[in-house]
């Protein structure tokens, strides 16, 4: 960070709670890093997955679920609808949380992907500047690469839910 929130000062490096943290010598404030935090959509039609590929790095050409970086100020579950219906103009609703993967393979930051189900209620499969295709795959044909960030393991999971018939 370089210099305290509260008073300005200079931080320093030093030990608390047996982790190596930055710290203000002036006033004693410390600075805990905290993960990202992302949701995502999983849609599911047909037994069919929704994905779309980005044009953005990182993993620009890969495919993963819509997504992004929840507000300070907003709820997940609300956060993976906007993402929905800001990457593809499909309109949901949150059905139920299908998972939660901790990551440490984004170069912008370690994270928390939270992933919902969503049920679709409207909206028409439209692109916005983040992804340059989207459509539904089946669980023996999906494409090629997946992202990271929590997203490969999370369209696993599905799929492994599919193959022993516990995706309902």
């Amino acid at each position: 960070m370089g210099f305290c929130l509260h008073c300005g000062a200079e931080l320093r490096r030093g030990w608390i709670e047996n982790r190596e943290r930055e710290m203000c010598p002036q006033c004693g404030w410390v600075h805990y890093p905290q993960l990202k935090v992302s949701a995502a959509a999983m849609v599911i039609e047909n037994n069919r997955l929704l994905l779309i590929r980005r044009t953005t790095s990182p993993w620009q050409g890969c495919w993963y679920l819509p997504a992004g970086y929840v507000e300070a100020d907003e709820d997940p579950a609300r956060a993976a609808e906007r993402e929905l219906v800001e990457e593809t103009g499909l309109q949901a609703q949150v059905n139920a949380l299908h998972g939660a993967y901790f990551f440490d393979d984004d170069p912008r930051g370690n994270g928390l992907l939270l992933v919902y189900r969503l049920m679709r209620t409207g909206g028409n499969l439209r692109l916005n500047g983040e992804a340059d295709a989207a459509a539904f795959f089946d669980a023996d044909q999906l494409p090629h690469p997946l992202t990271g960030a929590g997203h490969d393991r999370a369209i696993a999971d599905w799929v492994a839910q599919v193959k022993t018939g516990q995706d309902g």
